[in-house]
């Protein structure tokens, strides 16, 4: 009889351990070298291909300029608001492993088709050796066809890479053990430092390729950049901590609101962290958070009323009558997000024109090397590669230098709070529209009162000034995103509740689509606004006759109020994991240990 009940002891046991959860085994470093590796060919073979597209598409498929900008801003668009939906779809479904993997293959194909189109005669208009655009053929319907397959493959490949490779880097590290939350913020710098890198040689070599020697070889050299991706990405396989979706985490927040507006007619409650609902799900991969006084009009959700049922596991028995407090919180953290993520619109304001009116300057400016006319002349469109040279020499000195350096006065595992981090870019930001005006006014100038070096086309004088001046104003924008970008991906990764993730990581991308529309709806009311101003035009085709320097201040002007809307909401916001009474810590990394079942 002992024996009988030692066995079933033994086999119970044995039961309970089976039941339990593998424990995970995080490769943090080893795991690095594909995921960084796939990361950095990944955007060599798509940064190398979207650089030049709109020159392609005006020079090969003969497209006027009007109609080839709009495909791309339409690319553009699309493409960043597509990460929303790659990001539901990986935190809802298929988890971040297996969408990169899809995306990685679709991407491939896009940048494969795209080199068929320049390689294949047949697949793209004949050659317009004409000036006259009249006189050139234009796509036929089945050209059409492949180039907009070849779009719709790269919308699919980056609506899935962008919002997950930063966050299925990050899984690879326990976020429990020191080691592993400094392992974190490296991996943050040194993606980033990557991405640079990559746009350095894609905005040099790669578009010297596509323009100079052959479209088809340009574009074979970034597919064959994106084989290498996926190729480095799925040797990794074994090693890499894979978690498993949950079901959509955004039902869960439509459930608070609805639930919340249901019961807006109760009264809160005095003592609302004790006599709330409070159930955490056993399996949830989010961590445990505490009761926050902010945005209490949802605590209604969590108010159990003599209606609601209680299941004997003790959850709701209709979530759409009763959630938890743990709900209501999650709900919170990505409320608290929002503003800080409005600021980051207006910011990149600034960053943008660092990309597009710095090259109507520079074409504008001497750029032949040495300032000597008989000399190389640097094309225009490679002066923003001064900005990913100051983020390539600066992150590496900030991970391993200043980091370590600050850490040891403040005892902050990143040596300052993310917040810190941002607002020191978006102090930046001003600055770099300051030097914009100046080094403008300076430029235009000279042009006015100076002999001129000839006429650019379709633009105007040719300034004596050497367009070497702009590289101040880049470069500060260099740094700038060094401080902004890496920590916005950050903030957003350790703010968002774990089962959102993915859906954290598009914000960045939706951020900079809002910007881009933002943008562009600026210029275009000030050059309504301004043409039939004393001042004149501020933003005509000939820069020498407007007053862009005008404009820049406008923009530093903006840039200073929302620096001031950025400290108020840094000043409001609490970091997940804190109770928002004032007397607590911040912290930014949870401590919950990844319980979720892995595939």
């Amino acid at each position: 009889m002992a024996k009988k009940e030692k066995e079933t002891m033994e086999k119970n046991d044995k039961d309970i351990i089976t039941n339990e959860p593998d424990e995970i085994h995080y490769r943090g470093v080893k795991a690095m070298p594909f995921i960084i590796g796939n990361e950095t060919f990944e955007k060599l073979g798509s940064i190398g291909t979207l650089a030049n597209l709109l020159v392609y598409l005006t020079t090969v498929f003969n497209m006027k300029s009007i109609t080839a900008t709009s495909l791309v801003n339409v690319f553009n668009g699309t493409t960043n608001f597509a990460t929303l939906l790659g990001a539901f779809l990986s935190d809802t479904y298929f988890g971040r492993y297996k969408t990169l993997g899809f995306a990685s293959i679709s991407s491939f194909l896009g940048l494969l088709v795209l080199t068929l189109t320049a390689a294949i005669k047949e697949l793209h208009p004949p050659h317009c050796a004409s000036e006259d655009s009249s006189t050139c053929v234009d796509p036929t319907p089945w050209q059409w066809t492949f180039l907009l397959t070849v779009f719709g493959l790269m919308i699919v490949g980056a609506g899935g890479i962008r919002p997950c490779n930063l966050a299925f880097g990050a899984d690879q590290f326990n976020p429990n053990s020191e080691s592993g939350k400094r392992g974190i913020n490296c991996f943050f710098n040194w993606y980033f430092f990557t991405l640079s890198f990559a746009m350095m040689v894609s905005l040099t070599l790669v578009v010297y390729v596509q323009s100079d020697v052959s479209w088809a070889i340009g574009f074979a050299i970034p597919t064959i950049f994106m084989f290498i991706s996926g190729v480095l990405f799925f040797v990794g396989t074994k090693i890499y901590v894979k978690v498993q979706p949950e079901g959509s985490p955004l039902t869960s927040v439509v459930q608070v609101v609805v639930v919340a507006a249901k019961k807006r007619r109760l009264s809160a409650p005095e003592q609302p962290w004790l006599s709330l609902f409070n159930y955490v799900h056993p399996k949830s991969i989010n961590s445990p958070l505490p009761y926050t006084q902010q945005f209490r009009f949802l605590d209604k959700a969590a108010i159990v009323t003599p209606d609601d049922q209680i299941n004997p596991d003790g959850s709701a028995g209709d979530p759409w009558s009763l959630c938890s407090v743990q709900q209501v919180e999650e709900v919170k953290c990505v409320m608290r997000v929002i503003p800080i993520w409005a600021a980051a619109i207006l910011y990149y304001v600034s960053i943008i024109q660092q990309q597009t009116y710095v090259v109507f300057q520079a074409l504008q400016s001497n750029r032949h090397f040495n300032g000597n006319t008989k000399s190389f002349q640097i094309p225009a469109a490679t002066y923003p590669v001064f900005n990913m040279l100051t983020m390539t020499l600066f992150i590496p000195i900030y991970d391993r230098i200043l980091v370590p350096s600050v850490r040891r006065l403040t005892g902050k595992e990143g040596g300052i709070t993310i917040l810190q981090r941002m607002g020191i870019g978006i102090g930046l930001s001003v600055l770099i529209s300051l030097i914009a005006a100046l080094v403008e006014n300076r430029r235009r100038t000279l042009a006015l009162t100076k002999p001129t070096l000839g006429i650019e086309q379709k633009q105007g004088a040719i300034s004596s000034m050497s367009a070497l001046w702009l590289a101040p104003q880049i470069s500060v924008a260099g740094l700038a995103e060094a401080f902004m970008a890496i920590g916005q991906v950050e903030f957003y990764y350790k703010q968002f509740p774990e089962n959102m993730r993915s859906i954290a990581g598009s914000f960045f991308f939706c951020g900079m689509a809002a910007s881009s529309y933002l943008s562009s709806f600026l210029v275009s009311i000030v050059h309504r606004t301004t043409r039939g101003a004393e001042t004149g035009d501020w933003l005509p085709e000939d820069l020498n006759q407007g007053r862009l320097e005008y404009f820049y201040y406008l923009v530093a002007g903006l840039g200073t109020l929302n620096l001031g809307y950025f400290l108020a909401c840094s000043m409001w916001y609490r970091y997940k994991g804190t109770r928002g009474n004032g007397g607590d810590v911040a912290v930014e990394m949870e401590t919950k240990q990844l319980d979720k079942p892995l595939v």
